[in-house]
């Protein structure tokens, strides 16, 4: 990856317009019939961001995306993109979006160099040099017929047609399915570094939290239908914490201490590598350093964990 990025290019600054909103959703609601997708998704994009979309399969990501790009209509709520109804101005809106889907469809019979000139022509602002240039860094066969490329190969064929669009947002959808780790790397670093060198808005949609770990700058979390979290990793974690007891010495009724008693959610609570858990959520922050009953101990959270705790919830959720 390096190769493909002189030494002085500079890393460029996130912008100061942080609050401009670039994608915003109210109220969005999607039925099919009686099966409802999105019930109340609410949530803002700001200019230069890179946002993680995080949610388990099923979630209704991809259809809340879909509904972005004016592909599925809304039932009921309101989309605006750059600041205008998704209805207007649809085709010059498209134009200034690069998009990598979670499923890849090429035509199988072209290769990337037919492709390339195939889809210039709907972007006035295409990048061939920056395409080809992307080629070499996935060492990605510019001659050979797509339909004989793998799926990872596939998609990041893709972010190279994206990004070489010179997209003002770039919207992700899975996009690192099938990858192995080594192209996976590869994928979010170019994404990540795109973000910055243009202030590029990256709206990244992903059940793999480490795939957006170490890039976002916030996240939403959407669990049945409707945001269940939109903020910082850091906020996050730091309302959410996990206390264990060996399952042996554990009795019903039995907690961590009395410091969970007050403004607390038990959000999961079961038997794990021989040890009794509960995960709780606080209402302020998790207490640093608290006083644990007897043979009680703070497990580390990975934010994988966090993650879990959100929209996993178990039969036992309750206020305490």
């Amino acid at each position: 990856m390096n190769d493909f990025y002189p030494d002085a290019a500079p890393q460029f600054a996130r912008t100061d317009q942080r609050e401009v909103p670039v994608i915003r959703f109210d109220k969005v609601a999607k039925n099919y019939g009686a099966l409802q997708v999105l019930t109340s998704l609410s949530l803002q994009v700001n200019r230069g961001e890179v946002y993680g979309f995080l949610g388990r399969n099923g979630a209704g990501k991809s259809t809340a995306i879909r509904m972005m790009l004016g592909i599925t209509k809304l039932s009921s709520g309101s989309i605006e993109l750059f600041g205008h109804p998704i209805s207007q101005r649809l085709v010059k809106t498209r134009q200034r979006i690069g998009y990598v889907a979670q499923e890849q469809h090429f035509y199988p019979w072209m290769n990337p160099v037919q492709l390339a000139k195939f889809v210039r022509g709907l972007y006035p602002h295409w990048h061939q040099r920056r395409f080809e240039r992307l080629l070499d860094v996935f060492e990605l066969p510019p001659k050979r017929k797509i339909g004989n490329f793998s799926g990872g190969m596939k998609a990041k064929l893709a972010l190279c047609v994206a990004v070489a669009t010179s997209p003002e947002c770039l919207i992700l959808d899975e996009p690192t399915a099938g990858m192995d780790p080594v192209a996976r790397r590869e994928f979010l670093d170019l994404v990540s570094y795109e973000a910055r060198r243009s202030d590029t808005t990256v709206f990244f949609s992903t059940h793999v939290i480490d795939d957006i770990e170490s890039i976002a700058d916030r996240i939403a979390i959407i669990e049945s239908g409707r945001t269940v979290y939109e903020g910082g990793f850091d906020a996050l974690s730091n309302h959410i914490a996990t206390y264990s007891i060996d399952e042996s010495a554990y009795q019903p009724g039995d907690n961590p201490g009395e410091f969970v008693r007050h403004g607390t959610w038990l959000l999961q609570q079961g038997r794990r590598n021989g040890r009794f858990q509960m995960v709780f959520e606080f209402a302020d922050h998790a207490p640093n350093y608290p006083s644990l009953a007897p043979g009680w101990q703070q497990d580390p959270m990975t934010l994988e964990d966090v993650f879990v705790a959100i929209v996993a919830k178990s039969d036992q959720v309750n206020p305490l």
